[in-house]
């Protein structure tokens, strides 16, 4: 089992803080997602940078680079305000999953 249900939410939130930084493409988003050990086909990613900028998370316009036409996506207000949003829940529940915490929280018996 590949578990890419669950793990496509980390991909979304490694683009959304990806293009809050600085704007991104394809090609760049799919390297930076390798090195994290993401591998995602050209089929896979841009339906979900659609996806994402349909929601209102991205937004894009397109730059010539010498012969290259690159369509480059940055995070909107509304990606910005999900990404904090996301951070809190992510500490959360990263303290949960890595130092046990939560656990004094499950029914016994």
């Amino acid at each position: 089992m590949d578990h890419r249900e669950l793990l496509s939410g980390f991909v979304r939130l490694h683009i959304l803080l990806h293009a809050a930084d600085a704007p991104i493409y394809g090609q760049w988003i799919t390297e930076e997602l390798a090195r994290h050990g993401y591998r995602l086909s050209a089929g896979t990613l841009y339906p979900m940078l659609q996806g994402m900028e349909k929601k209102g998370y991205l937004s894009s316009h397109t730059e010539r680079h010498g012969r290259a036409v690159r369509k480059l996506y940055v995070a909107t207000d509304l990606g910005r305000e999900a990404l904090a949003l996301v951070r809190d829940k992510a500490r959360e529940l990263f303290g949960e999953l890595v130092e046990g915490h939560g656990r004094e929280r499950i029914p016994k018996g």
